[in-house]
């Protein structure tokens, strides 16, 4: 144990606290602060921490075993549990988390063939574009929130050739256009950025997942010519 693998720990620990705090009342009970206001800052946090602790092992010369499987787990749990719970409010296609949380499952179960057979999957940099999409959409999202839940049931963002007849996407956009936003349009536009991020993110989960699926096809198939 060293302080980059107690910081990646701390991630873990943030994990069942935003869960409590997004679906308790604990927050505005016991520090009167709004639930998706604390719960931005708790991810936020926890999100800084995963850049923190990997330039400090590094730094430090203290990267270890322990701190390699640790960190990638304690990023699949934060990201995991916000977008579950963002299912639970509404705030988050079901049929979009469960491609991303899905594409984890697998590449984990392939890393762990790859293993057995002798090789090597490294991380993909479609991978940290995939991380940082996923951060976006459940930070926009949350925010979305902060001051009273986006009618979702009003917008038709399922369906792209009904994104420009939702009332409050227009009434947004025309705001912006005058310069004179309200606090609703920048939940809409939290909305949008967040349902936008997600878009992002299952492409790139998916896109991510065949490069891995054909390097390691790839890498077999050399292994047995050179048999």
């Amino acid at each position: 144990m060293n302080l980059p693998n107690y910081i990646t720990l701390g991630r873990i620990i943030f994990v069942p606290l935003l869960v409590v705090v997004l679906l308790t009342p604990v927050a505005e009970y016991w520090f009167g602060i709004n639930a998706y206001v604390l719960a931005i800052v708790i991810f936020l946090i926890a999100a800084i921490s995963d850049i923190f602790d990997g330039q400090l092992a590094r730094r430090r010369k203290q990267v270890s075993a322990l701190g390699k499987f640790l960190d990638p787990v304690a990023d699949k749990l934060l990201i995991s549990a916000a977008l579950i719970v963002l299912v639970g409010k509404d705030l988050a296609p079901s049929w979009a988390v469960v491609v991303i949380i899905g594409r984890e499952f697998i590449i984990t179960g392939l890393r762990s063939v790859a293993a057995s057979e002798g090789v090597v999957l490294e991380a993909q940099s479609l991978g940290k574009i995939k991380m940082w999409a996923q951060c976006v959409a459940v930070v926009s999202l949350l925010v979305a929130a902060a001051n009273g839940v986006v009618p979702v049931s009003n917008f038709g963002l399922d369906y792209p050739a009904a994104f420009w007849r939702v009332p409050e996407v227009q009434t947004a956009f025309a705001n912006l256009a005058n310069l004179s936003l309200t606090s609703n349009d920048w939940k809409v536009f939290g909305y949008l950025v967040g349902r936008g991020a997600l878009w992002v993110s299952v492409i790139t989960a998916v896109w991510s997942m065949h490069g891995y699926f054909s390097f390691f096809f790839r890498q077999r198939k050399n292994s047995a010519r050179s048999d």
